[in-house]
């Protein structure tokens, strides 16, 4: 059995054939999904296929992305609708977009949304990851742990972020030719502190380039990271599942 623990099936284009793609997913062992809201327009679109699909697992939060656009009505709602997920996210810092006072504050409250109903947190993170860890700490997200979504930062702050209580997640990224840090870490950590994504519809293996990503193509990570550890991709699959589900106990 496979966990995608980053999957965004509310997302086109796979919400306009989720029932295909699902199909198609658990014929190559991939059985349950996280997905993660980026925006609260989403969160209405993520509860209905969950209660339609109860395979697919609700996480709510606000994505770096949005930080400027955020009011305190969607943090308050949040609030409220925080409890019928299993995590929070996808949320985290972003410097890519520049607006990292927004972002900062904006982390800050939903960690302490998390925190406040001791649910895990799914954490985005791009080239911020010194900040990140600063907030982790000072916010107390040990408290809660969470993933470190498709995480590509060095082992040593891969192991800043363990000595908090998350664990790492590997994407397709593992697949790429170009990949170097992925490939770093699916080595040199252990499988209890690695989960597996596919980030669909983005982040495709190297096999699909320009495609929308897949949920069934998370068996082609799967693989990939067996090779890397020399075991079967059975192996990778239970071990990699027993860290999803200590790291998110409502799976």
């Amino acid at each position: 059995m496979l966990i995608d623990t980053h999957c965004h099936l509310d997302l086109p284009p796979l919400f306009e054939q989720l029932d295909e793609l699902l199909a198609e997913a658990r014929a190559v062992g991939v059985t349950k999904w996280v997905v993660p809201s980026v925006h609260p327009d989403g969160w209405q679109r993520i509860a209905e296929l969950a209660a339609q699909h109860p395979a697919l697992r609700p996480a709510y939060g606000i994505h770096p992305l949005h930080a400027d656009n955020v009011t305190a009505q969607h943090l308050q709602l949040l609030r409220q609708l925080a409890p019928a997920g299993i995590a929070i996210g996808e949320i985290g810092l972003d410097a890519s977009y520049g607006n990292l006072e927004q972002q900062e504050a904006l982390f800050r409250e939903q960690l302490r949304i998390a925190r406040l109903y001791g649910l895990p947190v799914l954490i985005h993170c791009r080239k911020a990851i010194g900040r990140t860890v600063a907030i982790l700490r000072e916010e107390r997200a040990d408290q809660v742990g969470g993933i470190m979504h498709a995480f590509s930062g060095s082992l040593e702050s891969a192991r800043e972020c363990i000595k908090l209580g998350f664990v790492l997640s590997l994407s397709a990224t593992l697949t790429w030719s170009n990949a170097v840090r992925p490939l770093q870490l699916a080595a040199q950590l252990p499988l209890e502190q690695l989960v597996l994504e596919t980030d669909a519809p983005d982040l495709p293996p190297s096999a699909h380039p320009g495609c929308p990503n897949r949920p069934a193509w998370l068996h082609e990570t799967a693989s990939r990271l067996a090779a890397i550890k020399g075991i079967s991709v059975a192996e990778v699959a239970c071990r990699t599942t027993a860290t999803a589900l200590r790291i998110l106990p409502q799976l």
